[in-house]
């Protein structure tokens, strides 16, 4: 048997753009075969070349996709009408949104202001398999004009629609220049050592730092020092308890993803579960708000739960750095349920 390998598609820089929808993953390996000819049994190692995720025109329009489908469903309070445009921490923290909503307000929005996404410039880091990736770097009508949006769509098979599973807000500052090899970004493996902490070991490493402020990779900010101290305000408030338990989530799409920067580092999105537990002093009950409400399993006595989803978008320094090697640049979180007792 002859194998023959699919060749490598010239590469095409970084650009911005708005644009239409394509498949090109079954044309390019069924283009490959047609152009080759050879006696006996031929076999392409589709999954093994080094492609694009999408064409920019492809790109832009899943983002208009999202748009639209976000639009929707938050006028009308209908988590239906999105869910198949989201997935990973963003798909949950919105589905669970707009269910709350839907409870709470069920004629729909009445303060809807659609969502506009321009300026988009597309990152588009080309690797081999599934699931495959990119990021758009747009504008909101939602933000100041300094802020960039960072949406991540992710792609399991040729089949499926592209859903956004991290949204990011930074600011234009904020946002790293990405590395590129002939013309695409460049994707960071989950158990790279090349960096100061691994994309697969970030979850691990914050939920850690979280429960006891031990030192290690993360440099002080918001998202760490402040948040920590945060929680401690929280958990001595007199007549209520608070007690904060992290869990790493790290399967299928809330899997972290990272792109090389061009100094040597990485920017990338991992996702956390926690669950924030209030016990109020006997003769009390803790309050809640309306959405937390509309989740609310079981009946508060004394003590409600909430689970919460985390996203965070992190600056990581290269291997070799043992102090501070890691910044929490971002996070967005929201409710996914709560229990009552």
């Amino acid at each position: 048997m002859r194998r023959l390998r699919l060749r490598r598609a010239p590469g095409r820089p970084l650009e911005r753009l708005s644009s239409r929808p394509a498949r090109f993953l079954a044309a390019t390996a069924a283009a490959t075969v047609l152009s080759l000819t050879a006696s006996g049994c031929v076999t392409v190692h589709g999954e093994l070349a080094l492609l694009p995720p999408a064409t920019k025109t492809e790109a832009a329009q899943a983002l208009a996709d999202f748009t639209t489908a976000y639009n929707k469903a938050d006028k009308a309070y209908d988590p239906a009408l999105d869910a198949g445009r989201v997935t990973g921490p963003l798909g949950e923290v919105n589905q669970a949104g707009l269910r709350a909503r839907s409870i709470n307000t069920p004629g729909g929005n009445p303060d809807h202001k659609p969502l506009a996404l321009t300026d988009a410039r597309f990152v588009l880091p080309r690797k081999a398999g599934w699931p495959r990736w990119f990021v758009a770097d747009t504008a909101s009508n939602r933000s100041s004009g300094d802020q960039r949006w960072l949406l991540v769509f992710v792609r399991n098979g040729p089949e499926q629609l592209w859903e956004v599973a991290y949204l990011t807000i930074l600011s234009r500052s904020a946002v790293p220049e990405f590395a590129e090899e002939e013309g695409y970004a460049v994707p960071v493996a989950a158990d790279t050592d090349a960096l100061a902490v691994a994309p697969r070991d970030l979850g691990k490493e914050y939920v850690a730092y979280l429960k006891d402020g031990r030192p290690g990779p993360f440099a002080p900010g918001t998202h760490t020092t402040e948040w920590r101290a945060q929680r401690q305000k929280a958990a001595k408030r007199p007549g209520m308890a608070t007690q904060y338990i992290d869990r790493v989530t790290d399967q299928g799409d809330f899997a972290p993803l990272g792109l090389r920067t061009r100094d040597g580092g990485a920017l990338v999105f991992f996702a956390t579960r926690y669950f924030e537990r209030q016990t109020a002093a006997k003769g009390y009950r803790p309050k809640v708000g309306a959405d937390t409400k509309a989740l609310l399993t079981g009946e508060i006595k004394n003590t409600v739960t909430r689970e919460w989803v985390s996203s965070q978008a992190v600056l990581v320094k290269p291997a070799g750095t043992d102090r501070n090697g890691v910044t929490v640049a971002s996070r967005l979180q929201g409710v996914v349920g709560a229990e009552g007792s």
